[in-house]
C-alpha cells in the first residue's frame, strides 16, 4: 500500500509539473504572437512613414526646381509665342541627371489653355490636357504653385505645377515631373520590396505607357518591381494585397500605403512586402530569454563571486583596449558572427546620427544593413556564407564594400581578423578604410573609357559588357530584350559632298534625337562610323519593333540642314543564345532593310 502510494504521489507530481510545463508553453506562445504582431505593426507604421517621408521631399524638391524654371523670362517670351525650341531643356535635363540624384527629370510646358507645346521626354506635343488632368485646372484657378501625384498619358508620377505669370494673370504652366523608381530603389536599403499600382480607372488614360508594365488590370509605376512577386500575384489577384493593416504570407509582410491625388481622392497604391526573417524580433527573442535566465540564475549568483574578483583587471584591461580602437582613424568594429560587440570613435564620424553604439542599434542590425545589393562589392551573403565568414576566410583578397550613408555614398576596403585569447575564437576585428575618393576617380576613367567621345553615349565596348549582362539576365530573371541595330542611310555621301566635320555634326543632331526618345532604362550606343545599337530591357519583339517604327519616322521628319533617312533590323533576344550569334541576326535583318529599299524595319 505505501508503495503504491508512492508511485500515485510520483505520478501527481509529474503531471503536476507536466501540467505546468504546458500551461507556461502556451502563456509564452501566446505572448510571442502578441509580440510579433506588435512588432509587425511597427514594422508596417515605419514602412508607410519612410514612404511617405521619401515622396515629401521629392515633391518639395520637385517644386524648387519648377520655381527655378518659372523665372526664366524667355520662357514667358516662348510660351506667348506659343512655341519652343525642341532642346529649350535638354541640357537642363542632362545637367540634373549627371550632378543629382534624379536620374529621369520630365519637363513640360502648358499654355493658358492647357494644351502641351513642348515635353522634354518626347516629341508629341499640341494635346490638351483639361479633360485628363484636374490638377492643372487647379493651378489655373488659384494661380498658386502646387505639386501632387498624378497620372496622364504618359505614366503615374510625382508632379510639381508652377503657373506662368504675366500682369497677374496665367499665360501658362510649366511642370516638372519625377517617378517613383528612386523611391523604390531606396526603400530596397530597407530590405522593403515595392509595387507602385496605378487603379485600373486610371490606367484607362495611359497612352504611352512609361514603364509598359500591367498586372490584373493595374498599371506597375515602377521598374524594379520583382518578376516573383508580380507572377505571384497575377495568379492569387492583386485585390488581396491592398489592406489598410498588414497580412503575412508566403513569408512576407505586406502593407498597403494609399497615394491620393490633389482632391485627396486614392488613385494609386504603394505594397511594400518585406521578408519577416529580416524583421528583428527583439522583444520576442527577450521572452525566451527570461524563460532561460531563470533556470541559470543560481549559477550566475556562484559566476558573480569570482567576477567581482576580475573586475578590477577587466576594467584596466578594456580601458587600454579601447584607447587603441579610438586613436585610429579608420573605422573599427569587434564583432561576434551575430552582432557587433563595439565600435570606435570614427565610426560616428559617418553614423552622425547616432551618439552611441546602443542608439544605432535600435534602428539597425548592424552596419552590413547599408550595404548596396548590387555590384561586385561585399554583401551580407557572400556566397552562401556570413559576410564576416567571408571576409575571414578571404583574408588575402581585395575586398571592397559600397555603402550610402546619410545620402552620401562611400566605398571602403574592408578586413577582418580573429582576435587572440582565450575563448575569444568567434570575436573579430573588422577595419573599414575609406577609399571613396580613389574609388570615385577610378570610376570616372572607366566612364570615360565606355564613352563615344563625339556623341556622348556608349561605345562599343559599353555595348558588349551591358548586352552580356542583359543576356545573363535572360537567363536568371527570363524577362524578354529587343536589340536594334541602325545606322543612317547613304552616309558616306554626306561625307564626301559636305565634308567628314559635317558628317560628325550629322550624327551627333540624329544621336541626342534618338537618345532623348527612349526610355530611361533602354541603352543607345554607337559601335562604330554611322551604327548603332539600341537594348531595350523588359520589351518584346512587337514592342521593339513599335519603337523601331517610331524612330525611323522620327529621324525622316526631323528638319535639320541635312535630312537623312535610316535603316533599321530587329531581334529579340534568346536566352540560349551566344553574342555572335545574336550580332549575327541582327545584322542580317540590317542587311535586308538595306538591300529592301532603306529607311524601313526589318524583323529578324
Amino acid at each position: 500500500m505505501k508503495q503504491y502510494t508512492k508511485y500515485l504521489i510520483g505520478f501527481f507530481v509529474l503531471g503536476l509539473l507536466a501540467y505546468l510545463s504546458f500551461t507556461y508553453i502556451d502563456y509564452i506562445h501566446k505572448q510571442r504572437s502578441e509580440h510579433q504582431n506588435s512588432t509587425y505593426k511597427r514594422e508596417v507604421v515605419a514602412m508607410k512613414k519612410r514612404v511617405s517621408s521619401m515622396i515629401l521631399t521629392k515633391q518639395k524638391a520637385t517644386i524648387s526646381i519648377g520655381l527655378s524654371l518659372a523665372n526664366d523670362k524667355s520662357l514667358m517670351n516662348y510660351v506667348a509665342s506659343g512655341k519652343i525650341p525642341d532642346d529649350y531643356y535638354a541640357d537642363v535635363v542632362d545637367k540634373y541627371k549627371k550632378e543629382t540624384l534624379y536620374k529621369n527629370i520630365w519637363i513640360q510646358v502648358l499654355d493658358k489653355n492647357l494644351t502641351s507645346i513642348y515635353r522634354s521626354w518626347t516629341s508629341k506635343k499640341n494635346d490638351n490636357m483639361r479633360v485628363l488632368r484636374e490638377d492643372l485646372l487647379t493651378v489655373l484657378k488659384t494661380k498658386n504653385p502646387t505639386y501632387a501625384i498624378s497620372s496622364g498619358k504618359y505614366d503615374l508620377s510625382i508632379k510639381a505645377m508652377i503657373p506662368l505669370l504675366r500682369e497677374g494673370e496665367v499665360i501658362g504652366i510649366v511642370e516638372v515631373v519625377s517617378h517613383f523608381n528612386s523611391i523604390a530603389k531606396q526603400m530596397k536599403y530597407f530590405n522593403v520590396d515595392s509595387l507602385v499600382l496605378l487603379l485600373k480607372e486610371n490606367t484607362k488614360k495611359l497612352e504611352y505607357p512609361f514603364t509598359n508594365i500591367f498586372i490584373n488590370g493595374y498599371y506597375v509605376a515602377n521598374f524594379d518591381a520583382p518578376k516573383d512577386i508580380l507572377d505571384h500575384m497575377k495568379v492569387h489577384g492583386v485585390q488581396r494585397y491592398i489592406t489598410d493593416t498588414y497580412i503575412i504570407e508566403d513569408g512576407f509582410l505586406v502593407s498597403t500605403l494609399e497615394l491620393k491625388g490633389i482632391n485627396k481622392e486614392t488613385i494609386a497604391y504603394y505594397i511594400m512586402l518585406k521578408k519577416v526573417d529580416d524583421i528583428i524580433m527583439t522583444s520576442v527573442d527577450f521572452l525566451f530569454f527570461k524563460f532561460i535566465a531563470f533556470g541559470i540564475i543560481l549559477g550566475l549568483l556562484v559566476a558573480g563571486v569570482v567576477n567581482i574578483a576580475m573586475i578590477y583587471y577587466i576594467r584596466k584591461q578594456k580601458l587600454y583596449y579601447k584607447n587603441i580602437l579610438n586613436s585610429a582613424t579608420n573605422i573599427i568594429l569587434i564583432n561576434n558572427k551575430s552582432e557587433t560587440l563595439e565600435v570606435n570613435h570614427a565610426f560616428f564620424k559617418y553614423f552622425k546620427s547616432y551618439k552611441t553604439l546602443k542608439d544605432f542599434k535600435q534602428y539597425y542590425q548592424c552596419i552590413c544593413d547599408f550595404f548596396e545589393l548590387k555590384g561586385d562589392y561585399l554583401h551580407k551573403e557572400m556566397n552562401g556564407e556570413n559576410w564576416v565568414d567571408y571576409l575571414l576566410k578571404n583574408s588575402s583578397k581585395n575586398i571592397i564594400v559600397k555603402m550610402k550613408i546619410e545620402s552620401k555614398v562611400y566605398f571602403f576596403q574592408v578586413s577582418a581578423s580573429k582576435i587572440s585569447g582565450d575563448k575569444a575564437e568567434n570575436i573579430c576585428s573588422i577595419v573599414f578604410t575609406d577609399i571613396t575618393d580613389q574609388e570615385n576617380y577610378k570610376r570616372e576613367l572607366e566612364s570615360i573609357s565606355v564613352t563615344d567621345s563625339l556623341t556622348g553615349i556608349g561605345n562599343r565596348r559599353f555595348y558588349q559588357q551591358k548586352i552580356e549582362e542583359e543576356l545573363e539576365g535572360i537567363k536568371r530573371h527570363k524577362h524578354s530584350v529587343v536589340l536594334i541595330m541602325c545606322d543612317i542611310d547613304f552616309f558616306k555621301k554626306i561625307n564626301d559632298i559636305y565634308g567628314h566635320d559635317k558628317g560628325d555634326i550629322v550624327l551627333q543632331e540624329y544621336t541626342l534625337l534618338i537618345r532623348d526618345r527612349l526610355r530611361t532604362g533602354d541603352i543607345f550606343c554607337r559601335i562604330g562610323g554611322e551604327e548603332f545599337m539600341i537594348i531595350l530591357p523588359y520589351t518584346d519583339i512587337s514592342k521593339g519593333a513599335f519603337i523601331a517604327e517610331e524612330l525611323r519616322a522620327l529621324v525622316e521628319n526631323f528638319q535639320t540642314d541635312i535630312s537623312v533617312t535610316m535603316s533599321f533590323g530587329v531581334v529579340e533576344c534568346d536566352k540560349d543564345e551566344d553574342l555572335l550569334s545574336l550580332y549575327s541576326r541582327v545584322d542580317k535583318a540590317l542587311y535586308e532593310a538595306k538591300e529592301s529599299g532603306r529607311n524601313r524595319v526589318v524583323l529578324g
